[in-house]
């Protein structure tokens, strides 16, 4: 059977102590997409959304919900990272945008959390920018593609 981390002795959920664990250059890739509208992925695409500029906005909320992590999922260490990097790329022959986040550190634990927690939030603010353009919106696929660290090294899919 699997021993998960985040339990202790008496099976309650407790946080990780990563203090012995060595220092080691970390990377984590998640990737998501929204699906949308021809007409909402085209205001999108043409700046004529009228709350403003949708990409760069969701890029700057990605960023700061990466940063944010440890504040919104229970147990996650709060990280000093030194890279966040959020790709927004629009596909209308299927009518959606990829997200694509990266997050980076030297550090003693993974940037999974982080990676997915900003390609979360960069989708979600994609949504509520364009909400009154097409609220049959759909979020899908949100996975870590890659990570890259730590004594398990790399892994991807």
């Amino acid at each position: 059977m699997v021993q998960l981390s985040h339990l202790n002795a008496q099976g309650q959920a407790n946080m990780v102590d990563v203090t012995t664990k060595q220092e080691t250059q970390r990377t984590a890739v998640a990737e998501g997409y929204i699906y949308m509208s021809g007409d909402a992925l085209n205001a999108v695409t043409d700046q004529h959304n009228k709350k403003g500029d949708v990409l760069a906005t969701a890029r700057i909320a990605g960023i700061q919900a990466a940063k944010q992590t440890s504040n919104l999922i229970p147990l996650c260490h709060p990280l000093a990272l030194t890279k966040v990097a959020i790709d927004l790329a629009p596909d209308p022959a299927n009518g959606r945008i990829r997200i694509e986040a990266m997050c980076k550190l030297s550090g003693k634990t993974g940037v999974e959390m982080e990676a997915l927690t900003a390609c979360s939030v960069a989708a979600l603010t994609l949504f509520d920018m364009c909400k009154a353009a097409d609220p049959a919106m759909r979020i899908e696929g949100i996975r870590v593609l890659r990570k890259e660290g730590g004594k398990t090294g790399s892994w991807s899919v």
